[in-house]
């Protein structure tokens, strides 16, 4: 009961004496953060685009990096590849269909520090109405105090996730099977 009470007010970001986890808000505002995708377009050339909507939180207790959480929500309806056309094929039902399924979202399950300055991330990705767990390389690019009074800490992160696994199963070719993505997370602590 005592962990769960600790957790409810870290969440709620209650100082808690002893206790050095800082929750920090994910600047999207600034557009300091965004969240970028590549997938191989019948293996000829490779395909580049971002979700353009995203929001979410972190903590990180720089004594114990392992306790991290973070939480990301990101509206699959924003995703833009630069062409308008190609992006609400995207958002129809044979992709992404955001009329069905309007959020998509991480959750970590754990964050194992490596000691110089990678981590790896694990949680729960659920996009196109699945859940599936998957593995994001962290790397800790830094942290400081901002031109406004702020302080800022920020990551960037990369995976692979493969579209079959989230009900995704549009023929692009045999090298389009799967999609990597890059996380730029910077947030400013609360």
């Amino acid at each position: 009961m005592k962990k769960i009470l600790l957790a409810g007010l870290l969440a709620l970001g209650f100082a808690v004496p002893g206790v050095q986890a800082a929750e920090y808000k994910i600047d999207t505002q600034g557009q300091h953060a965004f969240i970028q995708f590549k997938i191989q377009h019948l293996g000829y050339s490779w395909l580049y685009g971002r979700f353009n909507d995203l929001s979410g939180h972190f903590t990180y207790d720089k004594d114990n990096p392992d306790a991290s959480e973070v939480v990301v929500n990101i509206d699959p309806a924003s995703i833009d590849t630069n062409h308008a056309e190609r992006d609400k094929h995207l958002r129809s039902d044979e992709f992404l269909h955001v009329a069905e399924h309007p959020e998509a979202k991480f959750v970590s399950t754990s964050f194992e520090d490596h000691g110089d300055g990678t981590a790896t991330l694990k949680g729960d990705l659920t996009l196109h109405g699945i859940t599936k767990p998957v593995t994001i390389d962290a790397e800790h690019v830094g942290h400081g105090p901002d031109p406004w009074g702020g302080y800022r800490r920020g990551f960037r992160g990369t995976t692979k996730i493969a579209l079959k696994d989230f009900g995704i199963d549009y023929d692009l070719g045999p090298k389009a099977r799967e999609v990597a993505l890059t996380l730029s997370i910077e947030g400013v602590r609360q």
